[in-house]
């Protein structure tokens, strides 16, 4: 092969590499920009948009930026809602706290007053309730006694003494009597005495658990009348809520028909660049520059020698004995 048409060859392969890599090139852009598309709608399906609701208790609305991204969202509760609410809560920092305080204040008396009670121990308060029992007990006792012993005295029988037995002394059979009756009155009241001790430490500890439970009913008015201001309040509150859930769904709904357009817009652009990726020519010259006969014929053209015929597709070559030659259509023939 002469070297013309080496070098013909070689700049038509290189003309059909280069038209097939501009082909190439265009179109992964293109592809690229298609698929940014693709991308973008699908996010815009995908945004959240939160509607603005209006219901009998209030309403709510939002601000959205000029690219259209959520900046603000608010409610309003409706008016007679509101002033209903205010009320409340203007009973509520009033009677209220009054009561709240009241409670207060009977809570302080009542812890201070179990403190008291809570001071002694249970076996000193038996001990001071035995001896106040005693104390009531005496007069009535020695009124007794002196009645006792008027009556021995008047009956001449104040001298009298029987023995007791064992390693005890005589004794006036009705002066032991009493005394024994005494006696069993004080056991009596030593075992209630214990009884009594540990009531007054309950009692004290009591309460301490009454003062508890007054302070915690105090309350009871101020929350009440704040829970159903607050009530009121969450009613047009629920708007925004509302607005806010029909954003949300509408946003997952537009996820959905985004994915299908993403799916949808890459799968054209990829077909889309498969097609774009292809040139004629391209392919033309590079399989012009890659077909034998082709080149050697091109080199019998040029040097002046005689040689086969050029193949016909995708064009004609022709040749006569003249050693001459041009290129012609496939319907063409040469003449010298």
């Amino acid at each position: 092969m002469g070297i013309e048409a080496a070098l013909i060859g070689g700049g038509l392969g290189l003309l059909g590499s280069s038209m097939a890599g501009d082909a190439a090139s265009e179109a992964a852009s293109t592809q690229a920009a298609a698929q940014k598309e693709a991308a973008r709608i699908a996010a815009e399906a995908a945004r959240f948009r939160p509607v603005g609701v209006t219901s009998r208790f209030g309403s709510s609305q939002f601000t959205t930026s000029p690219e259209g991204y959520v900046t603000g969202a608010g409610y309003n509760v409706a008016p007679d809602v509101a002033a209903m609410r205010d009320r409340l809560l203007s009973q509520a920092g009033g009677q209220g706290f009054q009561t709240a305080e009241q409670a207060q204040q009977a809570q302080q008396s009542l812890f201070g007053l179990g403190q008291q009670y809570m001071a002694q121990s249970p076996e000193a308060a038996a001990q001071q309730w035995m001896q106040s029992q005693q104390a009531l007990l005496q007069p009535g006792r020695e009124q007794a006694q002196a009645g006792l012993t008027q009556n021995l005295f008047n009956t001449g029988r104040g001298g009298l003494a029987v023995a007791q037995g064992g390693g005890m002394g005589a004794a006036n059979p009705e002066q032991q009597a009493l005394l024994n009756a005494q006696m069993m009155q004080d056991l009596q009241l030593a075992s209630q005495a214990q009884q009594q001790g540990r009531a007054q430490t309950q009692f004290g500890a009591g309460l301490f658990g009454t003062g508890l439970d007054i302070s915690t009913a105090g309350y009871n008015p101020l929350k009440a009348q704040f829970g159903l201001a607050q009530g009121m309040e969450q009613a047009g509150a629920d708007t925004l809520a509302q607005g806010s859930a029909l954003g949300g769904r509408s946003a997952e709904a537009g996820a959905n028909v985004g994915q299908f357009l993403y799916k949808g817009g890459t799968a054209a652009a990829s077909e889309q660049a498969k097609a774009d990726a292809y040139s004629p020519w391209a392919t033309a010259f590079s399989g012009a520059a890659a077909n034998p006969q082709l080149m050697a014929g091109l080199s019998n053209w040029m040097t002046g020698g005689g040689g086969n015929p050029m193949p016909t597709s995708p064009i004609s070559w022709n040749t006569g004995g003249g050693g001459g030659g041009a290129w012609t259509p496939p319907t063409s023939t040469w003449a010298p």
